[in-house]
């Protein structure tokens, strides 16, 4: 492993994983030691012990998460942040593309302490039963001494509450997992969507003022003697307080619930993220025009559409809406192609795998009906309505951006790179990109078709411009049962480019190291797992060329 490469992948995500583990960790201790030590809480201490400081450390911690949460779903803040190259430079656009795996964490985060202030809450409630105080009734969250605990929790604002809020918590924790994304993401989507329900519920939360704190601390000294003691105490007292144990009580120990804090916390992002929401709701009010339907082979289906002031930029991705399918889901597609001065129309790629896609498609290309076919009449095809959300930045964009770029793709993976490859063909200017390596692996021949016509015209185009190195190819199919060659002659430009079985990754980076030494190489995959991997080691590999391999993977947030 390359010390160099590993802090050019790794170095600013690690340093922003440190910074967020290290507040975690100084707020949890702050709040800790204020519950334990703070005069203000030394009854309620005394009555609740140890699980008082856990339950509010936990407490704190979580406040922190539930604000951070938000920040990363906030989509079109962090594309603006990405287009504004005078405020971010490429190391922290790189961070931004990281933004998903941030708020996964900052999920887990709100799970684990969710666990942990359950835990101790239990443990005050039963604390709040058993030792009920007579010396000071205005603490107590029990009514009388022996109370169940069950009834303490359905009986109170805090306790109520706190169980709806484990509730919701679970089912989109549960509802987050790979297998349920993968094998029905409706369920996914809907579950999170409970988000709104839980911010709500968590800003009620505090409201029954649970757990409260001296405010007479000047007047009535914690552990002073007064006649509001018992004898018991007051000789515990004495024993703990030492030269203390004269001070006297010049009224007695007044209480007070905590001011509810968590809307401190959580209404900054949450007001941010309603305002974004707000606005791709009024960007996407007007649907867009379908202009074409083309069906692909290997079930691919290609989308070109219109919309009014539409613009993007190569690597973006769109969210689309169809109320035919569902009112409620949104799905993101890479662009394929950008509109441009001359063509204002723009278009996407999708496999029909789901049943989104599978409802999406049937609504575009209908199967026609035979009693319509009888009669020759000329029939306007009629489209689904269709909202498009964005576009959203992404990776992808950053390609651009490198002296040398290597682009890996895998099967319908390469539709961001598709549009890379359309700019390049419409003559895109203004970016330093010297050369481009792109490497597509497919298991079926057929999926070649998709965008050979593209690859071809590209390729052509950079051999009149004479810069017949500024674009490498490679294409690689694994399945070789009936395997037959692209036999036409138009194609021939990638019948000499194609290759049998998958990549030799090893020897691909270092042939571009030797070719680019000393160079940064911005290495961008979207496609299998298992590629991914294998790309993302090999960048943190040290090389004797000392070529820099900077790992970019795309992803959906």
């Amino acid at each position: 492993m390359s010390a160099r490469s590993w802090v050019a992948n790794e170095g600013g995500k690690h340093l922003v994983l440190m910074l967020w583990l290290g507040t975690n960790t100084w707020l949890f201790l702050k709040t800790f030691l204020l519950y334990s030590t703070g005069q203000q809480y030394h009854y309620l201490y005394k009555m609740l012990g140890l699980g008082l400081c856990i339950s509010r450390a936990s407490a704190s911690v979580l406040n922190l998460n539930c604000s951070l949460v938000l920040l990363p779903m906030c989509r079109s803040l962090l594309t603006f942040v990405r287009g504004t190259h005078m405020v971010s430079s490429r190391k922290t656009r790189r961070l931004l593309d990281k933004s998903k795996t941030f708020h996964v964490a900052c999920g887990f985060a709100i799970c684990i302490f969710s666990v942990v202030h359950v835990s101790a809450h239990l443990v005050n409630v039963i604390n709040f039963s058993v030792s009920y105080s007579d010396d000071f009734p205005a603490l107590n969250l029990a009514r009388y001494r022996g109370e169940d605990p069950k009834l303490i929790i359905l009986t109170t604002i805090p306790g109520v509450t706190g169980v709806l809020l484990v509730l919701i918590l679970f089912l989109m924790f549960t509802s987050s997992s790979y297998c349920v994304r993968v094998s029905n993401y409706e369920i996914f989507w809907y579950t999170h969507n409970l988000f709104i329900v839980f911010y709500i519920i968590l800003m009620v939360h505090m409201v029954g003022g649970a757990l409260k704190y001296q405010t007479n601390i000047e007047a009535h000294p914690p552990g002073c003697v007064g006649t509001n003691h018992s004898s018991t105490e007051q000789h515990g007292d004495e024993l703990e307080q030492g030269e203390d144990e004269e001070r006297t009580c010049r009224e007695q120990a007044h209480f007070q619930p905590h001011y509810p804090q968590t809307w401190l916390w959580v209404s900054g992002p949450l007001c941010l993220y309603c305002a974004e929401r707000f606005y791709r709701y009024i960007r996407s009010y007007d649907p867009v025009t379908i202009v074409t339907v083309i069906r692909h082979p290997c079930n691919v289906i290609e989308l070109r559409m219109l919309k009014k002031n539409f613009k993007a930029r190569p690597g973006q991705y769109i969210v689309l809406n169809c109320p035919g399918v569902s009112s409620f889901e949104n799905h993101p597609f890479t662009l394929t192609t950008c509109p441009t001065e001359n063509k204002k129309t723009f278009g996407i790629h999708l496999r029909v795998v789901g049943d989104w896609t599978e409802r999406f498609t049937q609504l575009l290309l209908p199967e026609p009906r035979i009693d319509l076919e009888i009669l020759p009449m000329v029939r306007q095809r009629r489209y689904p309505k269709l909202y498009v959300d964005g576009p959203f930045g992404s990776p992808s964009e950053e390609v651009f951006n490198y002296d040398v770029s290597l682009c890996v793709a895998g099967g319908i993976g390469v539709t961001p790179f598709a549009c890379v490859l359309h700019a390049l063909l419409d003559g895109w200017t203004g970016f330093r990109l010297q050369r481009l390596y792109f490497v597509w692996v497919c298991r079926e021949l057929q999926s070649f078709y998709w965008f050979a016509e593209l690859l071809c015209a590209v390729h052509q185009k950079l051999w009149q411009e004479n810069r017949p190195d500024y674009f490498n190819l490679k294409l690689f199919v694994s399945q070789t049962d009936n395997l037959q060659s692209m036999s036409d002659e138009k194609y021939r430009p990638l019948t000499s480019r194609l290759l049998v079985g998958r990549p030799r990754w090893k020897l691909l980076f270092d042939e571009i190291g030797r070719t680019n030494k000393h160079k940064r190489v911005g290495v961008f995959c979207c496609g299998p797992k298992g590629i991914s991997r294998t790309l993302h080691r090999l960048c943190n590999s040290a090389r004797s060329s000392g070529t820099t391999f900077e790992f970019n993977k795309e992803s959906f947030s």
